[in-house]
Protein backbone atom coordinates (compact mmCIF):
# COMPACT_ATOMS: atom_id res chain seq x y z
CA UNK A 1 0.00 0.00 0.00
CA UNK A 2 1.35 3.45 -0.91
CA UNK A 3 -0.30 5.62 1.78
CA UNK A 4 -2.24 7.53 -0.92
CA UNK A 5 -5.22 8.02 1.39
CA UNK A 6 -3.09 10.19 3.68
CA UNK A 7 -0.81 11.89 1.15
CA UNK A 8 -0.62 15.57 2.20
CA UNK A 9 1.29 16.48 -0.97
CA UNK A 10 -2.08 16.50 -2.77
CA UNK A 11 -3.32 19.20 -0.35
CA UNK A 12 -0.12 21.28 -0.52
CA UNK A 13 -0.07 21.05 -4.33
CA UNK A 14 -3.68 22.25 -4.58
CA UNK A 15 -2.92 25.22 -2.28
CA UNK A 16 0.12 26.08 -4.43
CA UNK A 17 -1.92 25.88 -7.65
CA UNK A 18 -4.75 28.02 -6.25
CA UNK A 19 -2.25 30.69 -5.15
CA UNK A 20 -0.58 30.55 -8.59
CA UNK A 21 -3.91 31.27 -10.25
CA UNK A 22 -4.41 34.43 -8.15
CA UNK A 23 -0.95 36.08 -8.02
CA UNK A 24 2.56 36.18 -9.45
CA UNK A 25 5.45 33.83 -8.71
CA UNK A 26 7.17 36.11 -6.16
CA UNK A 27 3.90 36.84 -4.34
CA UNK A 28 3.14 33.09 -4.23
CA UNK A 29 6.54 32.36 -2.67
CA UNK A 30 6.10 35.09 -0.04
CA UNK A 31 2.52 33.96 0.72
CA UNK A 32 3.60 30.35 1.17
CA UNK A 33 6.44 31.41 3.49
CA UNK A 34 3.98 33.47 5.56
CA UNK A 35 1.53 30.53 5.77
CA UNK A 36 4.30 28.12 6.84
CA UNK A 37 5.60 30.67 9.36
CA UNK A 38 2.16 31.12 10.93
CA UNK A 39 1.69 27.33 11.13
CA UNK A 40 5.06 26.89 12.89
CA UNK A 41 4.38 29.80 15.27
CA UNK A 42 1.08 28.19 16.22
CA UNK A 43 2.76 24.78 16.56
CA UNK A 44 5.45 26.29 18.83
CA UNK A 45 2.85 27.88 21.09
CA UNK A 46 0.69 24.75 21.31
CA UNK A 47 3.65 22.41 21.85
CA UNK A 48 5.05 24.69 24.54
CA UNK A 49 1.74 24.71 26.45
CA UNK A 50 1.27 20.94 26.14
CA UNK A 51 4.84 19.92 26.98
CA UNK A 52 5.09 22.13 30.08
CA UNK A 53 1.83 20.65 31.39
CA UNK A 54 2.89 17.09 30.53
CA UNK A 55 6.28 17.57 32.20
CA UNK A 56 4.62 18.75 35.41
CA UNK A 57 2.24 15.79 35.43
CA UNK A 58 4.97 13.23 34.66
CA UNK A 59 7.19 14.78 37.36
CA UNK A 60 4.27 14.50 39.81
CA UNK A 61 3.64 10.89 38.77
CA UNK A 62 7.23 9.87 39.49
CA UNK A 63 7.13 11.70 42.82
CA UNK A 64 3.74 10.19 43.73
CA UNK A 65 1.78 13.45 43.82
CA UNK A 66 -0.89 15.13 41.68
CA UNK A 67 0.90 18.12 40.17
CA UNK A 68 -1.07 21.26 39.14
CA UNK A 69 -4.79 20.78 39.89
CA UNK A 70 -6.35 24.13 40.83
CA UNK A 71 -6.35 26.22 37.62
CA UNK A 72 -8.63 24.61 35.04
CA UNK A 73 -9.70 20.97 34.81
CA UNK A 74 -6.87 18.89 36.35
CA UNK A 75 -4.66 21.97 36.16
CA UNK A 76 -4.83 22.20 32.36
CA UNK A 77 -5.05 26.02 32.47
CA UNK A 78 -2.01 26.37 34.77
CA UNK A 79 0.43 26.71 31.86
CA UNK A 80 -1.84 29.30 30.21
CA UNK A 81 -1.85 31.25 33.49
CA UNK A 82 1.96 31.12 33.49
CA UNK A 83 2.04 32.52 29.93
CA UNK A 84 -0.21 35.44 30.95
CA UNK A 85 2.06 36.05 33.97
CA UNK A 86 5.18 36.15 31.77
CA UNK A 87 3.51 38.46 29.24
CA UNK A 88 2.79 41.06 31.92
CA UNK A 89 6.12 40.80 33.74
CA UNK A 90 8.45 43.76 33.37
CA UNK A 91 11.54 42.94 31.24
CA UNK A 92 14.44 44.04 33.45
CA UNK A 93 18.06 44.52 32.37
CA UNK A 94 20.97 44.81 34.81
CA UNK A 95 22.86 48.11 34.85
CA UNK A 96 26.17 46.97 33.33
CA UNK A 97 24.78 44.37 30.92
CA UNK A 98 25.51 44.56 27.19
CA UNK A 99 21.96 45.55 26.23
CA UNK A 100 22.15 44.67 22.53
CA UNK A 101 23.58 41.17 23.02
CA UNK A 102 21.38 40.63 26.12
CA UNK A 103 18.27 41.25 24.00
CA UNK A 104 19.61 39.35 20.97
CA UNK A 105 20.48 36.07 22.76
CA UNK A 106 16.94 34.68 23.29
CA UNK A 107 16.05 35.44 19.66
CA UNK A 108 19.08 33.49 18.38
CA UNK A 109 17.99 30.44 20.38
CA UNK A 110 14.38 30.57 19.21
CA UNK A 111 15.37 31.24 15.56
CA UNK A 112 17.68 28.19 15.61
CA UNK A 113 14.71 26.09 16.78
CA UNK A 114 12.53 27.50 13.98
CA UNK A 115 15.13 26.71 11.34
CA UNK A 116 15.64 23.17 12.66
CA UNK A 117 11.97 22.21 12.81
CA UNK A 118 11.52 23.17 9.13
CA UNK A 119 13.28 19.97 8.02
CA UNK A 120 11.14 17.63 10.16
CA UNK A 121 8.73 15.45 8.10
CA UNK A 122 5.43 15.32 10.05
CA UNK A 123 3.61 13.12 7.53
CA UNK A 124 3.78 12.04 3.90
CA UNK A 125 4.07 15.31 1.96
CA UNK A 126 3.86 17.44 5.12
CA UNK A 127 7.36 18.89 5.35
CA UNK A 128 8.45 22.50 4.91
CA UNK A 129 12.00 21.80 3.70
CA UNK A 130 12.89 18.38 2.27
CA UNK A 131 16.57 18.99 1.54
CA UNK A 132 18.87 16.16 0.37
CA UNK A 133 21.27 16.81 3.28
CA UNK A 134 18.50 16.94 5.90
CA UNK A 135 20.38 15.22 8.75
CA UNK A 136 23.49 17.34 8.16
CA UNK A 137 21.38 20.52 7.92
CA UNK A 138 19.50 19.93 11.17
CA UNK A 139 22.71 18.95 13.01
CA UNK A 140 24.42 22.15 11.84
CA UNK A 141 21.46 24.44 12.59
CA UNK A 142 20.89 23.01 16.06
CA UNK A 143 24.47 23.94 17.01
CA UNK A 144 23.68 27.63 16.44
CA UNK A 145 21.62 27.65 19.64
CA UNK A 146 24.77 27.43 21.77
CA UNK A 147 25.77 30.88 20.46
CA UNK A 148 22.63 32.32 22.05
CA UNK A 149 23.42 30.57 25.33
CA UNK A 150 27.00 31.91 25.39
CA UNK A 151 25.82 35.43 24.52
CA UNK A 152 23.15 35.33 27.23
CA UNK A 153 25.67 34.29 29.89
CA UNK A 154 28.32 36.81 28.88
CA UNK A 155 26.02 39.80 28.22
CA UNK A 156 24.22 39.43 31.57
CA UNK A 157 27.30 40.64 33.48
CA UNK A 158 26.59 38.00 36.11
CA UNK A 159 29.11 35.43 37.35
CA UNK A 160 26.48 32.71 37.74
CA UNK A 161 25.22 33.32 34.20
CA UNK A 162 28.74 33.24 32.75
CA UNK A 163 29.61 29.96 34.53
CA UNK A 164 26.34 28.43 33.31
CA UNK A 165 27.03 29.58 29.74
CA UNK A 166 30.58 28.16 29.79
CA UNK A 167 29.26 24.83 31.09
CA UNK A 168 26.58 24.77 28.43
CA UNK A 169 29.07 25.52 25.66
CA UNK A 170 31.39 22.69 26.72
CA UNK A 171 28.44 20.32 27.17
CA UNK A 172 26.69 20.98 23.85
CA UNK A 173 29.89 20.93 21.78
CA UNK A 174 30.93 17.64 23.43
CA UNK A 175 27.65 15.78 23.10
CA UNK A 176 27.02 16.96 19.52
CA UNK A 177 29.68 14.43 18.52
CA UNK A 178 27.75 11.51 19.97
CA UNK A 179 24.43 12.72 18.53
CA UNK A 180 25.98 13.06 15.07
CA UNK A 181 27.79 9.71 15.20
CA UNK A 182 24.70 7.83 16.42
CA UNK A 183 22.71 9.28 13.49
CA UNK A 184 25.60 8.44 11.16
CA UNK A 185 25.29 4.79 12.23
CA UNK A 186 21.80 4.64 10.69
CA UNK A 187 22.85 6.72 7.66
CA UNK A 188 25.34 3.92 6.91
CA UNK A 189 22.28 1.66 6.59
CA UNK A 190 20.12 4.03 4.53
CA UNK A 191 22.82 5.51 2.31
CA UNK A 192 21.08 8.91 2.37
CA UNK A 193 20.96 12.09 4.47
CA UNK A 194 17.47 13.02 3.21
CA UNK A 195 14.73 12.48 5.79
CA UNK A 196 12.11 11.42 3.23
CA UNK A 197 14.45 8.70 1.89
CA UNK A 198 15.38 7.57 5.42
CA UNK A 199 11.66 7.11 6.15
CA UNK A 200 11.05 5.34 2.84
CA UNK A 201 13.91 2.92 3.59
CA UNK A 202 11.95 1.79 6.67
CA UNK A 203 8.85 0.71 4.75
CA UNK A 204 9.62 -2.95 5.48
CA UNK A 205 10.40 -2.24 9.16
CA UNK A 206 11.96 0.36 11.43
CA UNK A 207 15.76 0.49 11.60
CA UNK A 208 15.72 0.11 15.38
CA UNK A 209 14.55 -3.49 14.83
CA UNK A 210 16.11 -4.23 11.43
CA UNK A 211 19.56 -2.82 12.21
CA UNK A 212 20.45 -5.46 14.82
CA UNK A 213 22.41 -4.62 18.00
CA UNK A 214 24.40 -1.64 16.52
CA UNK A 215 21.15 0.21 15.74
CA UNK A 216 19.86 -0.36 19.27
CA UNK A 217 23.17 0.84 20.79
CA UNK A 218 23.05 3.92 18.53
CA UNK A 219 19.49 4.63 19.71
CA UNK A 220 20.48 4.44 23.40
CA UNK A 221 23.47 6.73 22.81
CA UNK A 222 21.27 9.14 20.84
CA UNK A 223 18.81 9.32 23.76
CA UNK A 224 21.56 10.05 26.30
CA UNK A 225 23.48 12.52 24.13
CA UNK A 226 20.40 14.41 22.87
CA UNK A 227 19.14 14.75 26.45
CA UNK A 228 22.49 16.30 27.37
CA UNK A 229 22.54 18.52 24.29
CA UNK A 230 19.16 20.04 25.17
CA UNK A 231 20.44 20.86 28.70
CA UNK A 232 17.85 18.65 30.37
CA UNK A 233 18.27 16.76 33.61
CA UNK A 234 20.30 14.94 34.75
CA UNK A 235 22.59 16.97 32.47
CA UNK A 236 21.20 20.43 33.35
CA UNK A 237 24.53 21.75 34.67
CA UNK A 238 24.07 24.99 32.72
CA UNK A 239 21.10 26.00 34.89
CA UNK A 240 21.78 24.08 38.10
CA UNK A 241 19.38 25.78 40.52
CA UNK A 242 21.23 24.57 43.63
CA UNK A 243 24.48 26.30 42.65
CA UNK A 244 23.88 28.74 39.76
CA UNK A 245 20.37 30.09 40.53
CA UNK A 246 19.13 29.64 36.94
CA UNK A 247 22.41 29.63 35.04
CA UNK A 248 22.65 31.57 31.80
CA UNK A 249 19.11 33.00 32.06
CA UNK A 250 19.31 34.15 35.70
CA UNK A 251 18.96 37.84 34.74
CA UNK A 252 16.12 37.35 32.25
CA UNK A 253 12.46 38.03 32.97
CA UNK A 254 9.18 38.37 31.10
CA UNK A 255 9.00 37.20 27.50
CA UNK A 256 12.76 36.91 27.08
CA UNK A 257 12.82 34.33 29.86
CA UNK A 258 9.80 32.67 28.20
CA UNK A 259 11.83 32.35 24.96
CA UNK A 260 14.53 30.37 26.77
CA UNK A 261 11.91 28.28 28.54
CA UNK A 262 10.01 27.60 25.30
CA UNK A 263 13.18 26.84 23.32
CA UNK A 264 14.16 24.11 25.81
CA UNK A 265 10.88 22.26 25.25
CA UNK A 266 10.85 22.84 21.48
CA UNK A 267 14.43 21.56 21.22
CA UNK A 268 13.37 18.49 23.18
CA UNK A 269 10.54 17.97 20.67
CA UNK A 270 12.95 18.42 17.74
CA UNK A 271 15.52 15.87 18.96
CA UNK A 272 12.68 13.44 19.79
CA UNK A 273 11.27 13.96 16.28
CA UNK A 274 14.72 13.29 14.75
CA UNK A 275 15.05 10.11 16.82
CA UNK A 276 11.54 9.00 15.82
CA UNK A 277 12.29 9.68 12.14
CA UNK A 278 15.73 8.04 11.94
CA UNK A 279 15.28 5.07 14.29
CA UNK A 280 11.50 4.48 14.40
CA UNK A 281 10.42 5.23 10.84
CA UNK A 282 8.93 8.69 11.40
CA UNK A 283 5.37 8.76 10.07
CA UNK A 284 5.80 5.27 8.58
CA UNK A 285 3.35 2.73 10.09
CA UNK A 286 4.56 -0.45 11.78
CA UNK A 287 5.22 -3.03 9.05
CA UNK A 288 6.44 -6.61 9.27
CA UNK A 289 7.93 -7.85 6.00
CA UNK A 290 5.45 -10.14 4.21
CA UNK A 291 2.54 -9.78 6.67
CA UNK A 292 0.33 -8.02 4.11
CA UNK A 293 -2.90 -8.11 6.14
CA UNK A 294 -1.27 -6.67 9.27
CA UNK A 295 0.54 -4.02 7.22
CA UNK A 296 -2.70 -3.00 5.49
CA UNK A 297 -4.44 -2.51 8.85
CA UNK A 298 -1.53 -0.38 10.11
CA UNK A 299 -1.75 1.75 6.96
CA UNK A 300 -5.23 2.96 7.92
CA UNK A 301 -3.87 4.76 11.01
CA UNK A 302 -3.04 8.34 9.83
CA UNK A 303 0.74 8.86 9.49
CA UNK A 304 0.65 12.05 11.55
CA UNK A 305 -0.60 9.94 14.49
CA UNK A 306 2.34 7.57 14.06
CA UNK A 307 4.77 10.50 14.00
CA UNK A 308 3.45 12.26 17.10
CA UNK A 309 3.01 8.96 18.94
CA UNK A 310 6.65 7.95 18.40
CA UNK A 311 7.87 11.46 19.24
CA UNK A 312 5.78 11.46 22.44
CA UNK A 313 7.31 8.10 23.41
CA UNK A 314 10.86 9.49 23.12
CA UNK A 315 9.88 12.68 24.99
CA UNK A 316 8.49 10.50 27.79
CA UNK A 317 11.82 8.64 27.98
CA UNK A 318 13.70 11.95 28.23
CA UNK A 319 11.39 13.15 31.00
CA UNK A 320 11.80 9.78 32.74
CA UNK A 321 15.60 10.33 32.74
CA UNK A 322 15.22 13.78 34.25
CA UNK A 323 13.03 12.73 37.17
CA UNK A 324 14.89 9.49 37.92
CA UNK A 325 18.62 10.25 37.96
CA UNK A 326 20.47 12.80 40.14
CA UNK A 327 22.31 15.66 38.46
CA UNK A 328 25.87 14.87 37.34
CA UNK A 329 28.90 16.98 38.19
CA UNK A 330 30.57 18.76 35.27
CA UNK A 331 33.60 16.41 35.37
CA UNK A 332 31.29 13.36 35.36
CA UNK A 333 29.34 14.87 32.46
CA UNK A 334 32.42 15.31 30.26
CA UNK A 335 33.94 11.98 31.34
CA UNK A 336 30.76 10.18 30.24
CA UNK A 337 31.05 11.67 26.76
CA UNK A 338 34.78 11.54 26.04
CA UNK A 339 35.72 8.30 27.83
CA UNK A 340 32.59 6.19 27.23
CA UNK A 341 30.00 7.38 24.69
CA UNK A 342 32.41 8.58 21.99
CA UNK A 343 34.61 5.41 21.90
CA UNK A 344 31.51 3.17 21.97
CA UNK A 345 30.02 5.21 19.12
CA UNK A 346 33.14 4.92 16.96
CA UNK A 347 33.32 1.14 17.45
CA UNK A 348 29.57 0.88 16.82
CA UNK A 349 29.86 2.65 13.45
CA UNK A 350 32.63 0.28 12.39
CA UNK A 351 30.51 -2.73 13.39
CA UNK A 352 27.50 -1.33 11.53
CA UNK A 353 29.62 -0.65 8.42
CA UNK A 354 30.83 -4.27 8.55
CA UNK A 355 27.24 -5.55 8.90
CA UNK A 356 26.15 -3.49 5.89
CA UNK A 357 29.13 -4.68 3.86
CA UNK A 358 28.24 -8.31 4.65
CA UNK A 359 24.49 -7.72 4.27
CA UNK A 360 23.78 -8.88 7.83
CA UNK A 361 20.65 -6.86 8.47
CA UNK A 362 16.98 -7.60 7.98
Amino acid sequence: MKFDIYDFSVLTKSIHESLNSMMGETAVMISEMVIVGIIFLTLFAVLGLILVYVERKICAFFQQRLGPMRVGFWGTAQTLADVIKLLFKEPLITKNADKFLFNLAPFIIIIASFMAIAAIPFANGLQAFDVDIGVFYITAISSIGVVGVLLAGWASNNKYSLIGAMRSGAQIISYELSVGLSLLTIIVLTGSLQFSEIIESQRAGWWLFRGHIPAFIAFIIFLIASTAETNRGPFDLAEAESELTAGYHTEYSGMKFAFFFLAEFINMFIVAAIGATVFLGGWMPLHFGALESFNAIMDFIPPIFWFFGKTAFIIFLMMWFKWTFPRLRIDQLLTLEWKYLLPINLINILVMAFFVLMGWYF
